[in-house]
C-alpha cells in the first residue's frame, strides 16, 4: 500500500539545500506530488508531498532525510496524509481563484488581520501570500509620503456573496486608509496589452478647465460645475459646454502657459516607462482638451490621444468645442475601437480614471481602476487606488518592484 508523507523543512536558507534534500528522494525514485517554497529574510520554509510506493519502506528514507537535515542545520518534520485527504485536496484545485491586493504606504498587522478575517468569513482559503513591493525602509530612513507597499493574497474558492465582500472591503479601506483590490485570477490578468487613461486628475493633478478658468476669471463658477460633473450630479456634455462658454475671448497663448504649469501625478513617468518598455499600447481618453493631451503625448510617448477640441478663431477661444464631445459613452466606444485596431481582446485592456464620466470605460475594460476617485466612482468601480501613486496599477497587473526596468 502506498504511503503519502508531507515533509516540512525550515531553517536558514543556503545554496544547494533543496538539491541535497531531493537527492535523497531521488536515490529511492520517490514521486513528488506537490512542492512549495518561500524565503522570508533568509529563512527558508519548504514543503513537499511525496509518495512512498508499497515496494519501498519509508524508514530508511526518513532516516536518510533526518541525517541530511542534521548536516545542513535545518529542521525537518514528517506528517502522514491519508488518500482521502489527498483526493479532497485534488478536488479543491478546480475551484475558482482570486487575487486580493493590499496596498498602502505601509502595511500593518491590523490591515492583514482585518483582510484575512473577512476572506475567511466569505468562505475563501488563502493558498499563497506574496510581497510585490520592494524592501520597505525603516522608520528613520524614509519619507512616509513616498513609500509604497503591496501584499498579494492568492485565494481559492467562491465567495458566498461577492457584492457583500466588496462592500466590506471598501469599509476596511475607508477605516484603515489602505487600498484593497479583489479580482479573478485568470489568464488575462497576465496578458494585458492596452492601458487607457483619463487625463485630468488622473495623469495630471489638476483639472485643465479649472486652470483655464483662472486665466479667464471664471474659476469659481467653473470649479463648482466641474465638481458636480465629476460626482455624477450633472450631465457631462452640458457641464462641459457651460464651462467652456466662460472661456470666450481668452487668448490662444494661454494654452501653453497652462500646459507649462501642469504637474504629473505621482508615479506617472515610472509607470509609462515600464509600460512602453514592456510593449504595452497606451492612450488618453479625456473629456478635457486635445492641446493638453498632445502635450502629454509628447512628454510620455503615448500612442493615442482622444479629447475635445477647443474652437479658436483669430487667436482667441470662442467658448465652444468642435465636433462630438468625448463623454463617458464615447470613452467606452474609443476603448473598444483601439482594442479592435490593435487586435487586443477587451479582457486584455486596463482603464484608469477618476470621474463619473470614466465609469463606462472602467466597466468595459478587463481591469477598470478608479484612481483617487470621487466617492460614487470608488463605490461603483470594481478596483480603486487612492493611497499610492499611479504606478501602483502595476501591482494590480501582477508586476513586482523587482520587475521594474531601469530608466
Amino acid at each position: 500500500m502506498r504511503e503519502l508523507l508531507l515533509i516540512t523543512i525550515s531553517g536558514t536558507d543556503k545554496p544547494g539545500l533543496t538539491t541535497k534534500i531531493t537527492s535523497v528522494l531521488a536515490r529511492y525514485s520517490i514521486p513528488v506530488l506537490d512542492i512549495g517554497q518561500s524565503v522570508i529574510h533568509n529563512h527558508l520554509s519548504l514543503g513537499m508531498l511525496i509518495e512512498v510506493p508499497k515496494e519501498s519502506a519509508s524508514s530508511p528514507i526518513l532516516k536518510d532525510l533526518l541525517f541530511t537535515a542534521h548536516t545542513l542545520g535545518i529542521e525537518i518534520d514528517f506528517s502522514p496524509i491519508s488518500t482521502r485527504d489527498y483526493h479532497k485536496w485534488v478536488g479543491e484545485q478546480g475551484k475558482p481563484r482570486y487575487l486580493l491586493s493590499l496596498l498602502g504606504r505601509k502595511i500593518t498587522s491590523e490591515h492583514i488581520e482585518r483582510v484575512t478575517a473577512l476572506v475567511s468569513k466569505h468562505g475563501l482559503n488563502i493558498d499563497n501570500i506574496s510581497r510585490l513591493s520592494g524592501r520597505l525602509p525603516l522608520e528613520d530612513e524614509h519619507d512616509p509620503g513616498k513609500t509604497k507597499a503591496c501584499i498579494e493574497f492568492s485565494l481559492r474558492g467562491s465567495p458566498e456573496n461577492e457584492d457583500g465582500l466588496r462592500a466590506e472591503l471598501l469599509d476596511i479601506t475607508d477605516s484603515l486608509g489602505v487600498d484593497i483590490a479583489f479580482q479573478e485570477d485568470n489568464i488575462f490578468r497576465r496578458t494585458r496589452r492596452l492601458v487607457v487613461f483619463d487625463m485630468d486628475s488622473t495623469l495630471i493633478t489638476s483639472e485643465v478647465i479649472d486652470e483655464l478658468a483662472k486665466e479667464a476669471g471664471s474659476d469659481e463658477l467653473v470649479s463648482a460645475v466641474t465638481e458636480q460633473a465629476m460626482r455624477g450630479q450633472l450631465d457631462f456634455t452640458e457641464s462641459l459646454k457651460k464651462r467652456v462658454a466662460t472661456l470666450a475671448g481668452l487668448e490662444e497663448e494661454v494654452l501653453q502657459k497652462v500646459a507649462d504649469r501642469l504637474q504629473l501625478t505621482e508615479g506617472t513617468e515610472h509607470l509609462f516607462h515600464n509600460l512602453h518598455r514592456l510593449g504595452f499600447k497606451t492612450a488618453i481618453l479625456s473629456g478635457g482638451f486635445t492641446y493638453f493631451g498632445r502635450y502629454l503625448q509628447q512628454k510620455l510617448n503615448i500612442d493615442y490621444v482622444f479629447a475635445n477640441e477647443l474652437e479658436i478663431v483669430d487667436g482667441k477661444m470662442t467658448g465652444r468645442v468642435i465636433g462630438q464631445v468625448v463623454d463617458g459613452r464615447k470613452k467606452a466606444e474609443l476603448l473598444e475601437e483601439i482594442a479592435r485596431a490593435e487586435h487586443i481582446r477587451l479582457e486584455q485592456t486596463v482603464a484608469v480614471g477618476d470621474g463619473a464620466n470614466d465609469l463606462p470605460m472602467l466597466g468595459k475594460a478587463g481591469l477598470g481602476i478608479a484612481f483617487r476617485a470621487k466617492p460614487i466612482v470608488r463605490e461603483t468601480a470594481k478596483q480603486a487606488i487612492s493611497t499610492l501613486g499611479l504606478d501602483a496599477i502595476l501591482y494590480l497587473m501582477g508586476f513586482r518592484d523587482r520587475d521594474a526596468l531601469e530608466v
